[in-house]
C-alpha cells in the first residue's frame, strides 16, 4: 500500500487526536488562530456530540478539545466535497458552544468556540486565499460584538494545486507556521524527516512525519482507511 496520507480522517486523528501527540494538536491550533486565542495546553474531549433528545441528529467530530482557559476547539478534516458544508460547519460550532452550558449555569460561563475545517476541495470560490477566518461583525461598521463565534476554513487544494511541484517550489510558499502544517497535509511525500530544509526543520513536523512513517493500522482500520480514500 502507498504511504498513508494524513488527509484521511482516520490517519489525521491518529496523528493529531491522541493524548501522546497533544503537542502536535497544540502546534496546529496555534498556527491557525490569532494571538489572543493561542493555547498552552489542551484536553481532548469525547468527539461524540450528545443527543439531548431521541430525534436529535448524532454528530461525531474528528477532534474536540478544550484549552487551559476553557476555549473549545473542533478540528475537522474533509476529503470530498459535500453539499452545504457551510451549514455542517455551523451546526458543529453550535453544538460545541451550547453543550458547554449545564443546568443552572449562567450564560457568563460560556467560552469562545472555534471551528477549524480543513478541506481537500475548494469551498469558497470568491477568493484564492487558502485560509479564511469568519466572525460575526456589524454589517456597516464591522464592529465585532458576538465574539465567541469563529470559524476557520483551510482549503488544501488552494495551497498545493500542482501534483508535479517539487520541494523547491513548495519551500517558496512557506511563510507561516500554518503554511508548514498545510505543506505536511498536502505534500508529505516530498518531506523527509531526517533531511528537512531550514524553514521546515521543526521538532513537531519531524514528529508528525515519524508518526506517519510508522503508523500501524489494524486490519479493520486499514479497511476503513482504504474505503475513505476511495
Amino acid at each position: 500500500m502507498e504511504r498513508i496520507t494524513p488527509k484521511v480522517d482516520l490517519a489525521f486523528k491518529k496523528i493529531f487526536g491522541v493524548e501522546e501527540n497533544k503537542d502536535l494538536l497544540i502546534a496546529l491550533i496555534n498556527a491557525t488562530v490569532s494571538k489572543e486565542d493561542q493555547v498552552v495546553d489542551v484536553t481532548l474531549l469525547n468527539p461524540y456530540n450528545p443527543k439531548n433528545f431521541r430525534t436529535d441528529k448524532l454528530s461525531i467530530l474528528d477532534i474536540k478539545a478544550i484549552s487551559e482557559k476553557g476555549k473549545r476547539f473542533n478540528i475537522e478534516i474533509q476529503i470530498t466535497d459535500e453539499a452545504d458544508y457551510d451549514k455542517r460547519a455551523l451546526y458543529y460550532w453550535a453544538k460545541l458552544y451550547t453543550d458547554q452550558l449545564k443546568v443552572s449555569q449562567d450564560y457568563s460561563t460560556l467560552n469562545k468556540a472555534i471551528g477549524i475545517h480543513i478541506l481537500n476541495f475548494v469551498s469558497i470560490t470568491d477568493n484564492q486565499k487558502y485560509h479564511n477566518v469568519f466572525r460575526i461583525t456589524e454589517q456597516e461598521s464591522g464592529l465585532p460584538y458576538f465574539r465567541d463565534l469563529e470559524l476557520h476554513t483551510i482549503e488544501l487544494t488552494k495551497f498545493s494545486k500542482d501534483p508535479e511541484e517539487d520541494l523547491n517550489s513548495l519551500l517558496k510558499k512557506i511563510k507561516t507556521s500554518l503554511d508548514i502544517w498545510t505543506a505536511f497535509l498536502t505534500r508529505h511525500d516530498l518531506l523527509n524527516k531526517d533531511n528537512l530544509p531550514g524553514p521546515l526543520a521543526i521538532h513537531t513536523l519531524k514528529k508528525a512525519l515519524h508518526i506517519l512513517d510508522t503508523l500501524n493500522l489494524t486490519d479493520e482500520e486499514r479497511m476503513a482507511y482504504e474505503d475513505h480514500l476511495k
